[in-house]
């Protein structure tokens, strides 16, 4: 084999070696919903909403199971305590203990302020739309703090009933999530989320601290930490139902 032929040989040989490579941007985007429901989950939450008049905090708890199900209860302050959320699938219930009542929200209100916050209900929820309803690209890949970072586009499918024209996520070889901007129909980013934390929680690496900030509003923010996890858990089936919902089960973390 001449020289010249040899390198073309050579050549494609290290081409597809690259390609081959080239790690999926729907698999990473799936590493990291993995990682952060876990099969299901339990979380103590501290949340702290800013405004430029005003702040307010707020504790919960939150237990997840699979890729659609998610109830989070309100443990303080008091006024709040009891407010709760089940997610089943696509639908969501909230329960008011002042009102005694369970209202069902309309899917169309999924993308609003979760008790004033700056996180919606998908959002706190864990709901994993931007793996189901979006397509995948890498856009670049990085060396941060010893680990790969992986910056992944992600554009709506076909017909796709969705609130963001793109998000744009930035991802860890480990599966935590970094930040992820997300943008308007008119690919205008609008907020972004930013993990200012990454510790052990449970089993594995974790944003144990996230903020959420509009982007066309100075001084407004929304922060979550993470003050204690475990996942893979056995979760009582009672947990998820709006019995449950309404009248708390006795539930401790073995």
């Amino acid at each position: 084999m001449k020289f010249g032929a040899m390198l073309v040989v050579l050549g494609l040989g290290w081409g597809a070696a690259a390609v081959q490579a080239a790690p999926d941007p729907s698999a990473l985007v799936k590493s990291a919903f993995d990682n952060w429901r876990g099969t299901t989950s339990y979380t103590e939450i501290h949340m702290s909403i800013h405004r430029p008049d005003w702040s307010r905090d707020l504790a919960m708890e939150s237990w997840t199971r699979g890729d659609d199900d998610a109830l989070v209860r309100f443990t303080g302050p008091a006024k709040d305590a009891g407010n709760a959320t089940l997610k089943l699938g696509v639908a969501m219930w909230l329960f008011n203990p002042k009102l005694n009542q369970i209202i069902k929200l309309p899917a169309s209100m999924m993308a609003q302020s979760w008790m004033g916050s700056d996180f919606s209900y998908n959002d706190l929820a864990k709901a994993n739309t931007v793996l189901t309803d979006y397509r995948h690209r890498l856009l670049k890949s990085e060396t941060a703090d010893g680990h790969k970072v992986y910056t992944i586009e992600a554009l709506p499918k076909p017909d796709a009933a969705v609130v963001w024209g793109k998000q744009v996520l930035r991802i860890r070889d480990d599966g935590v999530i970094l930040d992820e901007t997300y943008y308007d129909q008119d690919m205008q980013p609008v907020r972004e989320m930013t993990t200012f934390k990454v510790g052990r929680l449970g089993d594995r690496p974790y944003p144990v601290g996230m903020e959420m900030k509009p982007l066309n509003k100075p001084g407004h923010w929304t922060r979550i930490e993470v003050s204690k996890g475990r996942f893979n858990l056995t979760l009582p089936g009672y947990l998820f139902t709006q019995s449950n919902l309404r009248n708390p089960r006795p539930w401790s973390l073995q």
